[in-house]
């Protein structure tokens, strides 16, 4: 079991990267939760196997059609054992 902490940055606001990335890692079974930052940032968690967090990932540095990720930094948690996955209020 995995977790991390992601902060996207690039125009990732305004483009449905929350909405995009909640299907995404409903559909690889990644449990967490996503937001916008008053900076222009993304911000979120996930928590699921190895290979699910690598693959919510990968789609998180192309992000949705309309938005342009010019990067992103990934720190690594202690698992909680979350389930579920939501969009937050804004931070």
């Amino acid at each position: 079991m995995r977790r991390v902490h992601v902060i996207v940055r690039g125009e990732v606001q305004g483009v449905g990267y929350r909405y995009t990335l909640r299907m995404v890692a409903t559909q690889e079974g990644v449990a967490g939760w996503v937001r916008n930052l008053r900076d222009g940032t993304v911000e979120a968690e996930l928590e699921a196997h190895d290979d699910a967090v690598d693959a919510v990932l990968a789609w998180m540095a192309q992000g949705p059609p309309g938005s342009r990720v010019s990067g992103a930094s990934v720190s690594e948690l202690t698992p909680e054992g979350t389930r579920g996955f939501e969009v937050r209020r804004d931070g």
